[in-house]
C-alpha cells in the first residue's frame, strides 16, 4: 500500500514537472516596471532607435549563451542600451520564442513611451535604458514572487534553501569568459519532496559583482517569502528561484559504468546430472559483500572529492579576502604626496575620528583621505577586516572607498572625492539655499532611502549607520546623495535585529530616545535619524534652532504642530517660494513623521519607505504621537493592511 502510494505521488510530480517544462513553448508573463519619469514622444528619433534595438534583439535570441547586448544611437542623448537573457536550460528556440514575446509585448501592452522599462518571463528577461546598463551590477527595480502553498518545517525549508542557494553562487559567479553565470541544483527535503534550486546572472558582469547580486538577493529571501514551497527573487542583473517542482530542464546525468564483475551463473538452469550446484542462498552472500562494498566505496570517493571540492573552495575565498586588502593598499608616501603632505590648505574637515584631506593621486584622480587618529583602539586585523568589508559595499548612494593605508601607527582610509560638499553646506548656508530647489530636495531624499535601504536589507551585510545627519550626507556634481562616515557604523549577524551599548555616540537631535536613554540601537534607530534630516531637508532649519521660550521645544515638536494645525506649508523652507509640489511635500512631512514615532515597531522599515516615496497609491498611515513631542494628540489612525510585494524605484 505504501509502495502504491509513493508511486502515485511520484507520477503526480512528474505530470506537474511535464506540465511545467512544456508550458514553455508559451511564455509566461511575470512582471514588468516601467519609469514614468523618462518618456519619449511617439514618433522621434528615440522610438526609432528603440524599435531598431529591439528588432537587434529578437534577431540575435538564438544564441548558445542565451544573452546579447547591444546600443543603438550615435547621440548618447537619444541612444537605447538594451539586453536580454534567458534562462540557461532553455534551448535556442524557446530563447527566441521568450525574447520575441518580450519584444512585441514590452511596447504595445506594458511600456509604450517610457525610456527605461524591465520585464520578466519564466523563460527570460529584457530590459532596456537611455544610460549604458551594460557590465554594471544593478539590484533596482526588483520584483518577488513566492508560492501561495505553504511548505512543512518551514525553518528547516528556509534554510536548506539558502544553503543550497549559497553553494550555487560559486559556480555561476565563477564561470569561464564567454559562458552562461547559471547553476542548478536538486537536494531532497523530505522522503516525497525534492527542493529545485536556480541561480543566474546576466554573463557581462564580473565574477566579483555576480557572486554579490546572488548573495545580496538571497539575503531577501527570508522577509518576502518565508514559510512558502517557492520563491524568486528578480533584480535586473541576476535571478534566484527555488521550488518543490522541476521548473528547468534537469540535466541528465549518465550512469556510472558498472564495475567489472563475475559471469552470471545461470541460476534458472538446472545443473548437469551428477554436477553439485550452489544454493541461492550462498550466492546471495557472496554478491550482497560485493555490491555493498562498491556502494561504499563510491561513497567515500563522493565524499573525499566533495570535501576537496570544499576545502578549494575555502582556500580561494581566503586568497580573495588576501588579494582585496592588497589591491586596496596604498603606501604612506603616495598618500603624503598627494596631500602635499597634509597641508592645512587641504584640510577638508575634522571631527573625533581624525582628519580630512582632499588628495590628487599621480594619475589625476582626487581623492578624500580620512586620517584617524592614534588615540584609535582599534587593532590592525579588525582594521584590515573592516576594510575588505567596507569595500564590498558598492552603491551609488554610498561613498565608495578606494583603499586604505597602514603603515606603523598610521591608519588611513582613501575615499572617493566628492565636489559638492556636504549636504549642511547648502541648507544653512543662505547664498547657498537657492541651489537646492524642490526637485533636488526629494531627489536627495529618495537616494538617501536608497542607500540606507542597501544598508539595512539589501547588501550582503546587515549594517546600522548610528550617525546618519545633514553632514554626513555628501553631494556629488549632479547633487545626487552620498551617504558617508562609517566610522560608528556596526555591523548586525543575520538573524540580529538589535543591539546594546554602554558609550552612546552619535549626534544629539537625531539620535532615537531607545538610543540616547538605554543605549539600544537598531535599523530602527536609522531610520529615526532618517526622519529628522527629512524635516531638516524641508524646513531648511537645525535641529538645534529652538530655544525660544515662547515656540516649539524643537524641529520635530515644531513639525507636529503644523501637522495637527494642518499648517502643514508654512512648515517649508520659505526660500522654495511656490516652485514645489504640494502633494510630494505633505508625504515627505508625513513620513518624517511616521520615521520619529516614539515606540521604534511603529517606524516603517526602509524598504516601505522607498515604497512610500515612490508609489502613491499607497495610501500612508497617519503618525502616532513623536518621541519627545510634549502635547498629546488622538489623531485617528487609518493605516493600510494591503501587503508590499515588491521594493523599486519608479
Amino acid at each position: 500500500m505504501v509502495s502504491l502510494s509513493i508511486s502515485m505521488v511520484n507520477l503526480v510530480l512528474l505530470w506537474l514537472s511535464f506540465l511545467s517544462l512544456t508550458s514553455e513553448a508559451v511564455p509566461s508573463y511575470r512582471f514588468h516596471i516601467c519609469s514614468n519619469k523618462t518618456t519619449f514622444i511617439p514618433n522621434s528619433t528615440y522610438q526609432s532607435n528603440l524599435k531598431d534595438l529591439l528588432l537587434s534583439l529578437s534577431s540575435n535570441s538564438t544564441r548558445e549563451i542565451g544573452f546579447y547586448n547591444n546600443t543603438v544611437g550615435e547621440n548618447p542623448e537619444i541612444s537605447v542600451y538594451g539586453l536580454f537573457l534567458c534562462r540557461g536550460d532553455l534551448t535556442p528556440d524557446a530563447c527566441q520564442d521568450c525574447v520575441s514575446t518580450a519584444t512585441n509585448e514590452i511596447v504595445q501592452q506594458y511600456c509604450p513611451v517610457e525610456k527605461v522599462a524591465v520585464i520578466w518571463y519564466d523563460g527570460c528577461m529584457l530590459r532596456y535604458s537611455n544610460r549604458l546598463i551594460f557590465s554594471v551590477m544593478e539590484d533596482q527595480p526588483r520584483k518577488y514572487l513566492w508560492n501561495v502553498l505553504d511548505i512543512t518545517q518551514p525553518d528547516r525549508f528556509l534554510k536548506l534553501a539558502q544553503t543550497t542557494l549559497s553553494d550555487l553562487v560559486p559556480l555561476a559567479a565563477n564561470a569561464s569568459s564567454g559562458a552562461k553565470k547559471f547553476a542548478t541544483k536538486e537536494v531532497n527535503f523530505t522522503v516525497l519532496q525534492t527542493m529545485y534550486s536556480l541561480v543566474q546572472c546576466t554573463p557581462d558582469l564580473s565574477s566579483f559583482d555576480c557572486d554579490r547580486c546572488l548573495r545580496e538577493a538571497i539575503t531577501n529571501v527570508p522577509t518576502c517569502c518565508s514559510g512558502k514551497q517557492g520563491a524568486r527573487v528578480m533584480y535586473p542583473s541576476c535571478t534566484i528561484r527555488y521550488e518543490v517542482f522541476p521548473f528547468y530542464q534537469i540535466q541528465a546525468v549518465a550512469p556510472p559504468v558498472p564495475a567489472p564483475g563475475p559471469t552470471p551463473i545461470p541460476l534458472l538452469l538446472p545443473p548437469p546430472p551428477g554436477k553439485s550446484h550452489i544454493s541461492s542462498l550462498k550466492i546471495v552472500a557472496i554478491v550482497a559483500p560485493i555490491i555493498v562494498s562498491v556502494v561504499l566505496f563510491f561513497m567515500g570517493y563522493c565524499f573525499l572529492i566533495r570535501r576537496k571540492a570544499s576545502k578549494t573552495i575555502q582556500e580561494e575565498n581566503a586568497a580573495n579576502e588576501i588579494s582585496i586588502v592588497e589591491s586596496l593598499q596604498f603606501d604612506f608616501a603616495t598618500i603624503e604626496a598627494a596631500t602635499n603632505k597634509f597641508s592645512d590648505d587641504n584640510k577638508l574637515g575634522e571631527g573625533g575620528f581624525g582628519q580630512v584631506y582632499k588628495g590628487i593621486l599621480p594619475n589625476g584622480q582626487e581623492i578624500a583621505v580620512k586620517r584617524l587618529s592614534r588615540s584609535s583602539r582599534q587593532g590592525v586585523g579588525e582594521f584590515k577586516n573592516e576594510i575588505v568589508l567596507v569595500a564590498k559595499l558598492q552603491h551609488k548612494n554610498l561613498v565608495r572607498l578606494l583603499g586604505f593605508c597602514l603603515e606603523g601607527e598610521e591608519k588611513i582610509l582613501v575615499y572617493e572625492f566628492v565636489p559638492n560638499k556636504s549636504l549642511d553646506y547648502f541648507l544653512y548656508e543662505p547664498k547657498r539655499h537657492g541651489k537646492l530647489d524642490w526637485s533636488k530636495r526629494y531627489k536627495i531624499i529618495g537616494g538617501i532611502a536608497r542607500g540606507m535601504l542597501y544598508l539595512h536589507e539589501d547588501s550582503r551585510l546587515k549594517i546600522v549607520h548610528r550617525d546618519l545627519k545633514a553632514s554626513n550626507v555628501l553631494l556629488d556634481e549632479n547633487m545626487n546623495p552620498k551617504i558617508s562616515d562609517f566610522g560608528m557604523a556596526k555591523i548586525f549577524g543575520v538573524d540580529q535585529s538589535q543591539g546594546n551599548t554602554s558609550r552612546v555616540v552619535g549626534t544629539f537631535g537625531y539620535m532615537s530616545p531607545e538610543y540616547v536613554r538605554y543605549g539600544r540601537f537598531s535599523a530602527k534607530s536609522d531610520v529615526y535619524s532618517f526622519g529628522i534630516l527629512i524635516l531638516v531637508i524641508l524646513s531648511g532649519k537645525k535641529n538645534t534652532s529652538f530655544y525660544q521660550s515662547d515656540g516649539p521645544a524643537d524641529l520635530l515638536s515644531f513639525a507636529s504642530k503644523h501637522w495637527e494645525d494642518g499648517t502643514l506649508l508654512e512648515f517649508l523652507d520659505p526660500t522654495l517660494g511656490d516652485s514645489y509640489s504640494r502633494n510630494e511635500v505633505i508625504r515627505c512631512l508625513q513620513i518624517g513623521l511616521l520615521c520619529v514615532q516614539k515606540n521604534p515597531v511603529d517606524r516603517p522599515r526602509m524598504a516601505s519607505i522607498d515604497l512610500m516615496l515612490n508609489n502613491y497609491s499607497i495610501t500612508l498611515p497617519s503618525p502616532q504621537n513623536p518621541a519627545y513631542l510634549q502635547t498629546e494628540q488622538s489623531m485617528p489612525l487609518s493605516i493600510n493592511e494591503a501587503s508590499i510585494t515588491e521594493v523599486y524605484p519608479r
